[in-house]
């Protein structure tokens, strides 16, 4: 199965750390000459803050990606974990770019979050955290002030409609076959049990040997449930009564048998492995479409 790490899926806004840089140095215009008048100066632009990167030309500012940093490994270092710095800043910043390409899909799907639906957020926030006074607080010691945490909480509810609205595209039903498997770690083993399948030996009589609580049982399975992709690809071209060869994986030396295919309901953690395929081939899709640029 897939793992399901869900870092961005998961994450609720008071456990971002989001903060904006806003220096605003001036343009000046040139010194005028006493002979002749000078054009209207040009009004003053804003430095853009520093940027950990860019989507689609929205700035991903370098100190929200710092904050976001820090409360992920303290997260990680409450769990009891390790990670390294490379991995933590990659895994951070592929999470804010994919909520910047939900953000800006859903507004290109004309979703908008009025100021009365933002403040009501807000308020939930308040109570769930204590009060105003605490989300003041906690506001504070995470880097926001009051325009910056509105804007994170716009967009992570922006991101959060369009991830729904990926999801909810998936069906509920589709085409699956029923698989059974032969499993060990051992090569030699599973070879040798090909070769008895070849001699003619009952698959389910093998299997229930290998494993003789589940019998081998894997179920009813979607294309791109399991998370090998040969064999994924291999389980589903089988014809029903069929057997593959064997197929390594992470998990060990398979040999897989349909049983019956058809058009069938997906379990629940089918159905959820199904919707983050799709939120995850949604986002590859979506950000080979623009432009991303990451700080050098």
């Amino acid at each position: 199965m897939f793992s399901k790490p869900r870092l961005f899926l998961t994450q609720i806004i008071l456990l971002l750390a989001l903060g904006l840089s806003a220096c605003a140095p001036f343009l000046t215009a040139s010194t005028p000459t006493p002979q002749a008048p000078t054009a209207t100066p040009m009004p003053p632009t804003a430095t853009p803050p520093p940027a950990a990167a860019t989507v689609n030309g929205e700035i991903v500012t370098l100190a929200e990606f710092q904050a976001e940093l820090q409360r992920y490994k303290s997260a990680q270092t409450a769990l009891g974990k390790t990670v390294s710095d490379a991995d933590a800043n990659k895994i951070v910043l592929e999470d804010l770019i994919a909520q910047f390409l939900l953000a800006q899909a859903a507004r290109d799907a004309k979703f908008e979050l009025t100021e009365t639906n933002l403040k009501s957020r807000i308020d939930a926030l308040a109570t769930q955290i204590g009060g105003a006074e605490a989300l003041s607080a906690w506001r504070s010691a995470h880097g926001y002030d009051a325009a910056a945490f509105q804007i994170a909480l716009k967009r992570a509810a922006e991101a959060a409609w369009m991830r729904d609205k990926i999801i909810a595209e998936v069906p509920k039903t589709m085409e699956q076959v029923h698989l059974r498997q032969i499993l060990t770690y051992n090569e030699a083993k599973v070879s040798a049990a090909l070769e008895e399948l070849k001699a003619g030996k009952d698959f389910d009589v093998i299997a229930a040997r290998f494993d003789p609580i589940t019998l081998g049982e894997l179920g009813w399975t979607p294309r791109g449930y399991l998370l090998n992709a040969k064999a994924n690809d291999a389980a589903l071209a089988l014809q029903v009564g069929a057997y593959s060869d064997v197929i390594a994986t992470n998990a060990g030396f398979h040999i897989f048998k349909v049983i019956e295919r058809g058009v069938h309901p997906l379990t629940p953690d089918a159905l959820l492995t199904m919707q983050e395929l799709a939120l995850k081939n949604w986002l590859a899709e979506r950000r080979a479409k623009s432009a991303v640029v990451l700080a050098p």
